[in-house]
């Protein structure tokens, strides 16, 4: 069992930039592959990011590269998105996720391939 908590979410204006964090309970965190999701009113979750175990593979939406960047540090047991250059279409709730499976070339970008979830932090880009 994972439990994971995000935090560093807020209002920021557009070119802004924004740094979530992922604290992860449990000594497991390190075997697990994790993404970033995010949620606007009426939409459905879209992914973000997704970095392996190891962290030496990620992959992002199109819309976040060069932007965004994941990270993780597995002895602080913590995830990490570092967003740049904000959108107001940007804005939306972010959540991490913890997979149990190695995803790497492998729906990493699907939801339903992650089996823990966080509470979620509200991001909000203004124009």
């Amino acid at each position: 069992q994972v439990q994971l908590v995000e935090s560093g979410g807020g209002l920021v204006q557009a070119g802004g930039s924004l740094r979530l964090s992922c604290a992860a309970s449990g000594r497991t965190f390190s075997n697990h592959d994790m993404g970033w999701f995010r949620q606007a009113p009426g939409k459905e979750r879209e992914f973000v990011a997704y970095i392996n175990w190891t962290g030496d593979n990620t992959f992002y939406r199109e819309t976040a590269k060069g932007r965004f960047t994941i990270s993780r540090d597995n002895a602080k047991n913590t995830l990490y998105l570092q967003m740049n250059s904000l959108k107001p279409e940007d804005t939306a709730v972010y959540y991490c996720a913890a997979s149990r499976l190695r995803l790497l070339g492998s729906a990493y970008d699907r939801p339903f391939m992650y089996d823990y979830w966080g509470q979620g932090t509200q991001v909000t880009v203004s124009s």
